[in-house]
């Protein structure tokens, strides 16, 4: 029987771009976006919540649109760019959406924030902002165990108006 370092694939290279910034990794195939992330790139936005797709903790970038990156395959990601909570901002400057969840309180643990952020600015791209309803719908894939719903949906709602030249 051969020894476990002799077993499986081995590793391959992969170049992953994050936040506008390529990164040479050397990783088994098996590794998902999150793992890499994390464990080989120190990028700790995303988070673990379920490692089943269900929660909404380590939503991502894919080329813009949003991907729970704990179901991704780092090595799918090749040639594609990924955007973490960590490249929302620009520079010192907070993204709006950022700065209404501050000024809403729509956090309480934080743990969830990072990819309700995330989804929060796509669902607004993406045009899925009409109303609570709409926006309740489109941001079901992210779990608040804190329950601070209503308050992302105010910060959803600010961000959505100021965009659309609103109050």
């Amino acid at each position: 029987m051969a020894a476990p370092a002799e077993r499986g694939p081995g590793t391959v290279e992969v170049t992953l771009t994050v936040n506008g910034t390529d990164h040479s990794l050397d990783i088994e195939p098996r590794v998902s976006l999150l793992d890499a992330l994390r464990e080989h790139l120190d990028i700790t936005g995303p988070k673990r919540g379920c490692n089943q797709g269900a929660c909404g903790a380590c939503t991502v970038w894919m080329d813009g649109r949003r991907i729970v990156s704990c179901l991704t395959l780092a090595i799918s990601c090749e040639g594609h760019e990924i955007t973490t909570v960590e490249g929302l901002a620009d520079g010192e400057q907070l993204h709006p959406m950022q700065q209404a969840f501050i000024e809403h309180d729509a956090f309480q643990c934080g743990y969830c924030t990072p990819g309700q952020l995330m989804s929060a600015v796509a669902l607004i791209d993406e045009g899925h902002a009409g109303d609570d309803a709409e926006i309740r719908e489109w941001m079901s894939g992210n779990i608040c165990r804190c329950a601070a719903y209503p308050n992302i949906r105010d910060a959803i709602r600010e961000v959505r108006d100021a965009a659309e030249g609103g109050p």
